[in-house]
């Protein structure tokens, strides 16, 4: 997903974009949605979360981003 649209969802959520890595702007917004906020966690490639809308680019960064995100 485009970070333009990611930042629209974050508004959508009343979730202030400015400074936010791409990372983080999904994880704040899984956690206004009451989900986990494990964006980019899966670095195994192994992720319970069936139905999440981030799932695809979540392991696709975390394994290009493997170690770098807190």
């Amino acid at each position: 997903m485009k970070m333009e649209d990611v930042r629209a969802i974050a508004k959508s959520h009343d979730i202030k974009t400015n400074h936010l890595s791409k990372p983080e702007l999904i994880r704040a917004i899984q956690t206004d949605e009451g989900n986990f906020d494990c964006f980019a966690t899966a670095y195994g490639g192994a992720c319970d979360q069936v139905d999440c809308l981030w799932r695809e680019d979540c392991f696709e960064y975390a394994h290009q981003h493997k170690g770098e995100l807190s």
